[in-house]
């Protein structure tokens, strides 16, 4: 086991590597001037040697290849530079951006889990049944609506008709609840899926069908033996969510104006904020890199016959 978290750590090294050289290329590629649009918001009149000058204090004036050497430089030492909008340090503005992204989505996972989870397996238990066809059509409705229509229709019906929540999410429960249900509405609907297929897949297997024969309880073999057995797949999905819930954030939060990385981000590209998106994009991949690393060693954990392969 040592081994194979040592081998799977390094690889982490090269994936990083590239997707942070790619963005980088991208972001030096994308239209638009930092330093014009830096000096705009600060109401200076913009004339070419004004230009020239802040170029050359952010660093645009150089290839885009030392730059990122540069950049990589500073990251080896913990610094991921300076906002081109304020100046402060790009860090120090995600962690506190982040806390506010890590609240959102896990609210949103929760909500999600204690729906997807029971249903899920009732489904697959019922196959067929009334509850069944019932919540597989409300499912294929949850994953047919774009995630931002479903945040703009759960704000016109409980913000401005019903009044119930504010338009703006606010740092409070109350400001929470929306968001998070317009991220774990879709989430469910594709977990309750995932956990149906996963329950039906082990119902048909004859060690089932056995243990029923020797007069085992139902839900002893539900909970013992099935659940177990299809816990690999649905920790994939679980994992993977968990990573498309910290992306999938960047709309709602934008919609909620709520104070975290989506909102932090969206910003940021408008105001050509190059550090922070790449910022951003570094610690997403290294969010995503990072679960499929834990789903990865969790699969050695629950079937040690892995360790052979």
């Amino acid at each position: 086991m040592k081994k194979y978290v040592v081998s799977r750590l390094l690889h982490l090294i090269p994936v990083l590597f590239g997707i942070t050289f790619l963005t980088f290329a991208l972001l030096s590629l994308a239209p638009g001037d930092a330093a014009q649009k830096r000096l705009s918001a600060q109401g200076v009149a913009v004339t070419k040697e004004v230009l020239n000058q802040t170029r050359a204090e952010m660093g645009l004036d150089r290839p885009w290849l030392v730059r990122y050497g540069d950049w990589l430089s500073g990251l080896l030492r913990g610094d991921l530079g300076v906002s081109y909008k304020d100046g402060t340090p790009v860090a120090g503005t995600l962690i506190k951006a982040t806390k506010y992204t890590l609240v959102l989505t896990v609210s949103a996972f929760f909500l999600a889990l204690v729906t997807a989870l029971p249903l899920g397996i009732f489904c697959g238990m019922r196959k067929n049944g009334f509850l069944d066809r019932t919540v597989r059509l409300f499912c294929l409705a949850g994953n047919a609506i774009p995630g931002f229509l479903l945040a703009v229709l759960l704000m016109y019906l409980f913000c401005i008709r019903m009044k119930l929540f504010p338009v703006i999410a606010k740092n409070s429960v109350q400001g929470l609840f929306l968001p998070a249900l317009a991220l774990a509405l879709p989430l469910s609907s594709r977990l309750i899926f995932q956990v149906r297929a996963a329950v039906l897949n082990q119902m048909e297997m004859e060690y089932v069908d056995g243990a029923k024969a020797r007069g085992v309880r139902r839900n002893y073999i539900l909970f013992f033996n099935v659940l177990r057995n299809a816990m690999i797949s649905i920790l994939t999905v679980l994992g993977m969510s968990a990573g498309t819930l910290m992306g999938g954030s960047v709309v709602i939060e934008s919609i909620f104006m709520w104070p975290g990385l989506g909102k932090l981000v969206m910003d940021s590209i408008t105001a050509r904020d190059y550090p922070v998106v790449q910022g951003f994009v570094l610690l997403m991949a290294l969010m995503y890199v990072m679960l499929n690393f834990l789903i990865d060693i969790s699969y050695h954990l629950l079937d040690p016959r892995l360790e052979e392969l």
